[in-house]
């Protein structure tokens, strides 16, 4: 059986976060199998926990060579990966998006009693070749469908489309309105639909394991994971956690000392660290998922020996930065240092040219100055 603290510390060990990793970017976005881009600095701030003298330029540069691609994959959410994973994964992503928009519940029912062929038939037309902006897009579709609400119709468009979101948008401290643009295009190749379901599973375990069926699901929003596990025969194992789960791993994966000291770590909102297993209890002391309209606000997790400790903000004022502090439970005096220490070089990172302020609150406070 496997103890949630050694769980714990394997993810942690996997996910680059017991010691800074000298593996270049796009190899921490390979071995991450991308990470959550849906804002542009939780990638760049998962990036500095992760790696070893991180260079923001380095994504910059990435994004524009094209080398890096933001793209919409796991869980209908936008991933910062490299682009065989963009030309690999999407293919598995597509179908699930694709029903999204015809569903009743979406905007109201927006785009019910419409063909969805052909309206995934315009929407390859008029985004075409080049990337076009949302404001652009909805035009064309004020044009083609006058009778529904163009912004349904863009939004269904990009759900039924393989499409990433173009530079300069997602580059070093630049949040700019999204461009969109299809992915073959722009990445220069076609999608590879050959790619097995199995094989991500395999990497999803290297990242995350050991895990189950439904941890799978929820990380990836995708169905069939117990056939695609069942194909991989003794290239898997299997462990039971406290709860009784069958849990899977890689057959060489290995599993960390669960008495390995854990670094504070400060994460960016939406960091799959935190969101990528069904069972949460390995990361999140009582299993309950972040709160993700907070997260939605910025609000990111601290993580204080190993497990989600607290909540931050950055506040960026004139001339200062204030990196607000909700502790979720009372910390030790050693482990409070170690937090003010990890946020000021959070700080120096992030806002460099301002007076660096760090607050660290009650237990339970408001973040909101």
């Amino acid at each position: 059986m496997l103890s949630d603290r050694t769980l714990n510390r394997t993810l942690l060990a996997r996910q680059h976060l017991l010691a800074r990793s000298r593996l270049t970017v796009h190899e921490m976005c390979d071995h991450l199998i991308g990470l959550q881009a849906q804002d542009s600095p939780p990638p760049f701030v998962g990036l500095w926990s992760r790696l070893v003298d991180f260079d923001p330029t380095v994504v910059s540069n990435a994004l524009e060579d094209r080398s890096l691609a933001r793209i919409t994959l796991m869980r209908g959410t936008i991933h910062m990966v490299t682009p065989p994973d963009a030309l690999r994964i999407a293919p598995h992503v597509q179908p699930e998006l694709e029903k999204i928009p015809f569903r009743k519940g979406f905007n109201y029912g927006a785009m019910v009693g419409l063909d969805p062929d052909e309206v995934r038939a315009h929407g390859e037309r008029v985004l075409g070749d080049e990337p076009m902006s949302a404001a652009e897009l909805r035009l064309r579709a004020a044009e083609l469908y006058p009778d529904r609400d163009p912004g349904a119709v863009v939004q269904t468009w990009l759900y039924q489309l393989p499409v990433l979101q173009t530079p300069p948008r997602g580059t070093w401290k630049n949040s700019s309105r999204p461009i969109w643009s299809r992915v073959e295009p722009w990445l220069g190749a076609p999608l590879d639909p050959s790619y097995p379901l199995a094989e991500l599973l395999v990497r999803y375990l290297r990242a995350f394991g050991p895990a189950s069926t439904m941890d799978m699901q929820t990380w990836s929003k995708l169905l069939g994971m117990k056939q695609a596990i069942d194909q991989l025969g003794d290239r898997v194992r299997t462990y039971t956690d406290e709860r009784g789960r069958t849990l899977y791993d890689t057959a060489d994966g290995e599993l960390a000392d669960p008495e390995l000291p854990a670094p504070v770590r400060l994460l960016g909102w939406y960091d799959n660290a935190v969101l990528s297993h069904q069972d949460r209890t390995r990361i999140v002391p009582d299993g309950n998922a972040p709160r993700l309209r907070a997260f939605a606000a910025a609000v990111a997790p601290v993580l204080v020996d190993g497990y989600l400790a607290g909540l931050y903000k950055i506040f960026p004022e004139s001339g200062t930065a204030r990196l607000r502090i909700s502790p979720t439970r009372k910390w030790t005096r050693a482990e409070r240092a170690e937090v003010e220490a990890e946020a000021h070089a959070l700080l120096a990172f992030m806002e460099a040219d301002r007076e660096p302020r760090v607050e660290i609150l009650d237990v339970d406070a408001d973040l909101r100055p």
